[in-house]
Formats: structure tokens, sequence, C-alpha cells
């Protein structure tokens, strides 16, 4: 396990206020250079795991297919792997041994769609597209969501794996429930992909925290929050305490930052810098994000160590360690 770096002293979080007004918190201590690859496509995806999504992705738009199949299709491998405890089948059930999932997506045109606190369907994801698609609205939820499944043909399915059930039930002998989120490979899977045509979609899917209060909700189902994208900028994702998240909007505020000219990594260095200056609590949590602007460049920033993404480009799958954080 990562080992917590020590925050920021005093002195330094007077840096942290000043940030909002254009300075930069933190510094690049590690080998995360700046893109220099500006090319399309590209997979952008949170954590190691989503490699295997990036792969997903890469195929539909290696053979000419768009973002937002590729970006469905991608996250839909991570929700149906049952050793992935965070996203989907196998993911770690509410305090009432539940399992809620949150998902949202939008397009290239600014469409979006999402379902929140869904029980009982493998893919949350493609149920958000069809909230976007089929309905007027943007956000289904609860029992309403999984009527709205099940009336567009999906399969109601257990989604409680016997290790998931297991956890839960070792949580209940002591019950004891706090919300932190470790550093390390945990939560959300978060995508962007941009087409060959240059047209973005980002989607977001998660089963949120273990053992939270039923109906909880996090970041990841609200646009603006767990994802957004631009068409005429980029996009951008959060992974992490979805709470900081929503009440810093950080990934809306991440694309509009780049609209006014900054990179991938400073966008996201800020919206970090805004979660420590507006948010008391986030010493114990982990908040990161990844961003890309429309021609192929790439950041990220996190409020700990411990955060890596997966970049699909220039016909390569990797692993980015994100040693920028504060």
């Amino acid at each position: 396990m990562t080992t917590r770096r020590n925050f920021l002293s005093s002195t330094a979080k007077g840096t942290v206020a000043a940030a909002l007004g254009g300075l930069s918190v933190g510094a690049c201590t590690g080998t995360q250079p700046p893109s220099t690859a500006k090319s399309i496509p590209l997979a952008l995806s949170t954590w190691p795991f989503g490699t295997k999504a990036n792969d997903e992705a890469w195929k539909i738009m290696a053979a000419g297919g768009n973002a937002l199949d590729a970006v469905e299709a991608g996250v839909k491998v991570i929700e149906a792997a049952p050793e992935n405890s965070s996203v989907g089948y196998g993911g770690l059930p509410d305090r009432d041994g539940r399992v809620t999932l949150d998902a949202c997506i939008m397009n290239a045109a600014g469409d979006a769609g999402s379902v929140s606190c869904i029980e009982h369907i493998m893919h949350p994801i493609s149920v958000a597209r069809r909230v976007m698609e089929e309905t007027p609205h943007v956000m289904l939820v609860g029992d309403g969501a999984l009527q709205f499944a099940l009336e567009e043909g999906f399969k109601k399915e257990n989604l409680l794996t016997e290790k998931s059930r297991k956890a839960w039930e070792e949580w209940k002998l002591q019950a004891q429930y706090e919300p932190v989120i470790n550093a390390e490979l945990h939560d959300t899977i978060g995508m962007i992909t941009i087409d060959a045509a240059g047209d973005i979609a980002g989607a977001c899917t998660t089963s949120g925290l273990a053992f939270k209060m039923h109906g909880r909700v996090g970041d990841s189902p609200v646009i603006g929050a767990g994802m957004y994208v631009d068409n005429e900028v980029g996009g951008a994702a959060a992974t992490g305490m979805g709470e900081l998240v929503l009440k810093t909007l950080g990934s809306f505020l991440i694309v509009e930052l780049m609209r006014r000219g900054m990179s991938p990594r400073k966008a996201c260095e800020e919206a970090i810098a805004r979660i420590v200056h507006k948010q008391k609590d986030y010493k114990k949590m982990q908040v990161g994000y990844i961003a890309t602007n429309k021609a192929g460049d790439v950041g990220a920033y996190s409020l700990q160590p411990g955060f890596s993404y997966a970049l699909y480009q220039n016909d390569e799958n990797k692993v980015v360690e994100v040693n920028s954080y504060l």
C-alpha cells in the first residue's frame, strides 16, 4: 500500500488559496511529462484496469467506429468484471447488502444520460445511453431507472457475488463506517474517447462507496461532476470521494479551464486546488482527475499519491503513474 505523503504546511495552504487566482498548487515531483503526442483517436481511463476498457474502445475506433460506441463498450468491460469490487457486477454493496449502481454518458453533441441508485442491471452505462437517446430526460433514479431498463429489454440479474457478500457479512460484525477513500486502485472508472473524426464522448460508472447508506449517490452519474465533455474543448473525468467532486463540479471546471487555454494537467491541478481551498475534510480522502483536450494532449492530477490512469494513443495502451499531486 502506498504511504500517504504529508500534506501542505500552514504556510503552503496560503498558496493553495491563492491558486484560485491563477497560481499553481503543488509541484510535479515525478515522471509524468507533458504530452507531446497530439494524435487521435485516443482512449483515456482512470486506473490501470482501464487498459481493458481502452482495448475494447480502441477496437471500435480502429475499425472506423465512433467515440460514443467506443466509450460505452469500453466501460462495459469493467462493469461486467466480478473481480472489480467498485464497479458493476461484484461491486461491494451498501450497508443493507444492496448493490446500487450509478452511471452517466455524454456525446459530442452535448446530449447526456444518467442513472442513479439502480439495482439488478449489469450495464447501467447502457441504460444511461437509452435515457439519453430515448427519453426527454437526463437522469432516472432508483426504481424508476430499473423500471425503464426492464421496459427497454434489459435483464434483471443478481449482482452481489459471493465474494462481495462475504465482505459485507464481515463488515456487519463491527458495522463501522468511515467514508474515507484510499489512494490505491479504487473506485470509479471514468473514460474519455476521441475518435478519428475528432468527436469526443465520455462515460463514468461505479457501484460507489462500499457499505454506504442506502440511497447515497456520489459524483459518478452527475454531468459536470464525475464526467464532462465538450466537443469544442475536450473532456474530463473524476475518481475518488464523490462528495468532494460534487461540491466543486470538478469535471466541468476542468473543461472550462481548458477552454480558457489551460493545459489538461494544469486544469486538473487547479480543480484539485479548488477542493483544498473549499473543502475542510479532504486530508483523508483521494480525488483524481484525468483530462484531454481536442488535440490529444492528456493530463492528470490528484490529492494524494497512488493515482494512475490508462491511455491508448499512437497504437500503444499504457498505464501512466500520476506523480503530480499535493
